[in-house]
């Protein structure tokens, strides 16, 4: 048999040359022409403070712009399209990037359209996190600390409260008048008696984080339990199921897409009460890091703390979403994110 044979089956497996798309080549262009602009036009004088021409900040800008044209150029040479195909997908929004600070930089720095010190420039925020990191990260740690305390309490709390009163309607009758009333009271309306009643601040925000939770999660995993189709429950009373079978593998799971729904929205509302509990008393925590940076005056450090906030919170909805995907892998597509 010839080699002539195998050559459809090797041009077929051949792994095709990865091209560099414009928006990738336009976005290596824009950060380049970034780093231009930050070096070459001179800050305008601001106060009794000099113009400031090449600063590590700039230079780690620079850094940017190379960083994003070797791995380009590497992904393109060798055909790594791990490497290639994520920049490539990310090229638009990089180029806005790069427009974004550019125009950030002109009206700050450059221009003064900006009053200081409430409008920083991009190098500010660079400056903050390289010099701040141990105060901004130890706030991220008891933040997360404070969270995941109240959010714990709070989501299993409302998935006992849910099933149960989904479950009883005897327990239903009294506990949903109380539900509907107190409920949607926000949380941090009761922030000054849970001052009073807890022994600290740090144990009354747990409690606000978790009654935040409570209410969403209790509401819709009642939902849920409520709407499974009684016919599942006769078919396993037919083979002998008991009430305790019947909660723990046929409401529960059929109540799973509510519950992680609920789940979504007390996460959300957690977030809020979370920075608003620790802007009263708590010692540590990105939100008593917003207060001390503007009671300082410190604005480049506040606008660090809401980028690494966003970033974070972000991530904790994101890393929720691949928990459901991967328990309710049928219903991958029904909520999106």
């Amino acid at each position: 048999m010839s080699s002539d044979t195998f050559a459809p089956l090797n041009a077929a497996t051949r792994r095709p040359s990865a091209a560099l798309t414009p928006a990738l080549l336009l976005a290596g262009v824009a950060w380049w022409a970034l780093a231009a602009l930050m070096i070459v036009w001179p800050d305008k004088p601001a106060g009794f403070a000099p113009p400031r021409f090449v600063s590590e900040t700039h230079q780690l800008f620079i850094l940017l712009a190379a960083l994003l044209t070797v791995a380009a150029l590497i992904g393109r040479l060798l055909s790594w399209r791990l490497l290639l195909d994520p920049l490539q997908q990310a090229a638009r929004w990089l180029v806005a990037l790069a427009l974004l600070i550019g125009l950030w930089e002109m009206v700050t720095a450059k221009l003064a359209l900006l009053p200081a010190p409430f409008f920083a420039p991009p190098r500010a925020l660079v400056e903050a996190y390289a010099t701040d990191w141990f105060r901004l990260g130890d706030s991220v740690l008891n933040s997360l600390r404070l969270l995941a305390l109240g959010f714990l309490f709070g989501s299993l709390s409302g998935f006992v409260t849910g099933v149960a009163i989904g479950w009883s309607r005897g327990l239903g009758y009294w506990v949903h008048p109380l539900l509907r009333f107190l409920g949607p009271v926000p949380s941090t309306a009761l922030l000054p008696l849970s001052l009073y009643f807890f022994p600290s601040s740090f144990s009354a925000a747990i409690f606000l984080i978790a009654l935040a939770t409570w209410f969403p999660v209790t509401v819709l995993t009642w939902s849920g339990v409520s709407s499974v189709d009684k016919r599942y429950y006769d078919v396993a009373r037919t083979l002998g199921a008991s009430n305790l079978f019947l909660i723990l593998r046929v409401a529960v799971p059929a109540s799973l897409p509510h519950v992680f729904v609920g789940l979504f929205m007390g996460l959300g509302a957690s977030f809020s009460v979370l920075v608003a509990a620790e802007m009263m008393g708590v010692k540590s925590g990105l939100g008593w890091y917003l207060q001390w940076a503007q009671g300082w005056a410190a604005y480049a450090n506040m606008y660090g703390a809401l980028i690494v906030m966003a970033v974070l919170f972000s991530s904790l909805i994101t890393l929720l979403f691949a928990v459901r995907d991967r328990l309710l892998k049928w219903q991958q597509n029904a909520v999106k994110w």
